[in-house]
């Protein structure tokens, strides 16, 4: 079920107030109502996924009050790694197994061995990146003495398959939203039009912004090889806009769902194309997943309190992990180590934690050297972008060796609608409004209610009017 159907158009507001007005007797009325609803949420693609995630939770459950029950460390260890190599297999199963089998295969050929290749039929779970990675998270906190193990398991089967951030983020962890299943939640009004304010810049920024520049960036990606050169650096930019538009846009909705059910989520984003280097980037691009791998992997491995060397391997370990996670492809691992080798001069000159604070804090406009900075900043990720949208490695070094060869022009005005640069500008200037505060603490703060209600039925009307209704799957579903 897509946030951008009809069928959730119906689901959302009966579910709300069957939560609200029908099963707010007691908590655990509630956590069984809101299970019950989340496996039907997910199971609206196919429910013989169901299964999956039923006992993925079943085993992290167990595992954890094993955990925290056993006196003995090498008991302990036994169910924790119980819970990783279930996690994991099922990751290995669903997602990794063709490409291993497949790459296999292709080095033997290389070196002229004959092996046959062996696949699996399978079709990926939707969102088992997301579910697997939360909670594989909530075992090891366990495990390190961060939290109690869970003995209510409604609570913790709810808190795993919670709906709104179920497939697609963010990846959410257990000290942060198990308790919020365990207390009981009362409706807040204010809270509620915070969430409806984040639903509503999170439709806009899919199916006005994203489902938009999708367009485009499917022509062009699809025939590149007679594209000219600016068709190319346009495709590769608004591919950038249609990735984050499709993406945290995504997020912001699951946030104000959150919200209308008496949780807070993790931010996800924050306004990251602002970013005046590649760590700030990162402390701002899917801050739930990069968070995960720096407290679950780059940290264990050290970080950066080793030798040079070792950090260097650090950094690359958790870039190259990242990109895999993303997909069983070697464009996402190039696009990971690309990113590392932007990441790895800042770490080692000691400048990563240069720009803590939001571009232009005090003032409405960034200064010359911050906008060279940011648009540096921007041009490195979009040449990443190449890797991540391409088919193959061998696609997108071609589609970069053709924007120098390539005749700039001309361009096919036809391919780029003419009201597309007019939502890209409003879609900036909101964002760039947003970056102290984010989306709906800004626009709250407005003391104008005439403003604040101009904003929202501007939105509206975009959305209805110029965004695109096809019910197109939010990109990170296949991750």
């Amino acid at each position: 079920m897509l946030f951008n159907s009809f069928e959730f158009a119906l689901f959302l507001p009966t579910t709300f107030i069957l939560y609200w007005f029908v099963f707010q007797k007691n908590i655990k009325t509630q956590n069984v109502f809101l299970l019950s609803i989340s496996y039907l949420f997910y199971g609206w693609w196919d429910w013989r996924f169901l299964s999956l995630i039923i006992f993925s939770s079943l085993v992290d459950f167990i595992s954890a009050q094993q955990i925290e029950k056993s006196e003995l460390d090498q008991r302990k260890k036994l169910f924790l790694w119980i819970s990783i190599f279930t996690n994991l297999g099922f990751l290995g199963v669903f997602k990794y197994f063709n490409f291993f089998a497949e790459s296999f295969a292709s080095l033997m050929t290389s070196i002229g061995l004959q092996t046959n290749s062996y696949s699996l039929n399978v079709i990926l779970p939707v969102g088992i990146s997301f579910y697997t990675f939360q909670t594989m998270s909530y075992t090891i906190d366990v495990y390190r003495g961060k939290m109690k193990a869970s003995n209510q398991a409604i609570a913790f089967f709810a808190y795993v398959s919670f709906f709104p951030q179920l497939v697609a983020g963010p990846i959410e962890r257990a000290t942060n939203l198990l308790p919020q299943f365990i207390i009981r939640r009362k409706f807040a009004y204010e809270k509620g039009v915070d969430g409806m304010r984040l639903i509503l810049w999170g439709l806009f920024k899919k199916v006005v912004i994203a489902d938009n520049c999708a367009n485009i960036v499917n022509q062009v990606f699809a025939n590149y090889e007679t594209a000219s050169g600016l068709e190319l650096i346009l495709g590769a930019m608004f591919f950038a806009f249609q990735i984050y538009g499709d993406f945290s846009g995504y997020s912001d909705i699951a946030i104000g769902i959150g919200k209308l059910f008496g949780f807070e989520l993790m931010t996800n984003f924050k306004t990251p194309y602002f970013s005046r280097d590649m760590a700030e980037f990162w402390r701002r691009w899917h801050i739930s997943l990069s968070t995960w791998f720096r407290d679950y992997v780059y940290i264990p491995l050290g970080g950066s309190k080793v030798s040079h060397g070792r950090v260097v391997f650090n950094i690359f370990v958790i870039f190259i992990v990242s990109g895999f996670w993303h997909g069983a492809n070697w464009t996402y691992i190039v696009w990971g180590a690309l990113n590392a080798i932007y990441f790895l001069p800042l770490l080692l000159s000691g400048r990563n934690r240069k720009n803590l604070d939001v571009v232009a804090k005090n003032s409405c406009l960034p200064n010359l050297k911050e906008l060279i900075q940011m648009l540096f900043v921007f041009t490195l990720t979009c040449f990443a972008w190449i890797f991540f949208r391409s088919e193959s490695v061998s696609n997108a070094v071609r589609y970069i060796e053709l924007i120098f060869t390539n005749k700039l022009m001309p361009v096919n005005y036809n391919l780029f609608k003419y009201y597309l640069p007019f939502f890209m500008m409003i879609f900036m200037l909101l964002e760039w409004a947003s970056r102290k505060a984010g989306f709906n603490i800004w626009i709250a703060e407005l003391k104008s209610k005439s403003y604040r209600l101009l904003i929202y039925f501007t939105l509206i009307y975009f959305i209805i009017a110029y965004g695109v209704h096809d019910e197109i799957n939010f990109i990170y579903f296949q991750f």
